[in-house]
């Protein structure tokens, strides 16, 4: 799978450690930035990796900053992008069967690496449910005033 990954200065280092999760799982990693601990506005790398996701060029996309908020409203700005914030393993499995996220925010500073891991793991390997979840995401995307 193809996966577009992201972070600000606050998630650089969750960002570095999951690029290589990634891609030690076989994926294809495609690094938007932030490439060092210098302070970056978060809204240009969650606008790289949601572009990314509604063009078609990645199948997912990762997001990482201090707490994974401002990255996930950024996201969601964009046509097509279905960004969910996962502090636990339920938000990560309910945002794909329900919701049928394909970008995940993640903060750094407030959930621990090895959580991360099984979050990543739980967002990648659930399925969306479709059925009555269809309608809903129908709407989502027919909304006035979604992003780009």
């Amino acid at each position: 799978m193809k996966i577009a990954l992201g972070s600000d200065h606050a998630g650089y280092n969750l960002k570095e450690a999951l690029k290589e999760k990634l891609a030690a799982g076989g994926h294809q990693v495609d690094d938007k930035g932030t490439y060092s601990l210098d302070s970056t506005d978060y809204p240009e790398q969650a606008a790289k990796v949601a572009k990314a996701v509604a063009d078609g060029e990645a199948e997912s996309g990762v997001l990482v900053c201090g707490s994974g908020i401002g990255m996930s409203i950024t996201a969601n700005r964009f046509h097509g992008v279905r960004a969910v914030l996962a502090p636990s393993l339920e938000h990560a499995k309910l945002g794909r069967q329900h919701n049928n996220a394909n970008v995940l925010c993640l903060g750094e500073r407030l959930t621990p690496q090895d959580l991360v891991f099984e979050i990543l793991d739980a967002f990648l390997a659930t399925e969306f449910e479709g059925g009555r979840h269809i309608r809903r995401i129908d709407k989502i995307e027919s909304l006035s005033g979604a992003g780009s």
